[in-house]
């Protein structure tokens, strides 16, 4: 069963279905059985609840029981390896 990961941005529509897309093919291409859902951040809380990682644009300040990956690299570029390989190891250090 494939993990869960979520992104979120403030309306759950543009900049994180972006990078939901990017990261899911990110995944695919390495065989890594995840999916990627975008959301926005009102509801973001009720989504972490059996996920993996979050995958934020937003800065925000609370903190979560989950590695947070910076979503803004998945954008730029800038990062985008670290990030990718932190979310990796999140993924598969996962116990669900």
């Amino acid at each position: 069963m494939a993990v869960k990961v979520i992104v979120a941005c403030g309306s759950g529509v543009a900049t994180s279905q972006t990078v939901a897309s990017k990261v899911n093919r990110l995944l695919a291409a390495d065989k890594i059985d995840a999916k990627v859902e975008a959301v926005d951040l009102k509801s973001v809380d009720r989504y972490l609840k059996d996920a993996a990682a979050y995958i934020t644009i937003v800065r925000d300040k609370k903190t979560y029981d989950l590695p947070v990956i910076d979503g803004i690299a998945f954008l730029t570029g800038v990062g985008q390896k670290q990030q990718y390989e932190k979310l990796v190891k999140a993924i598969k250090e996962y116990k669900g």
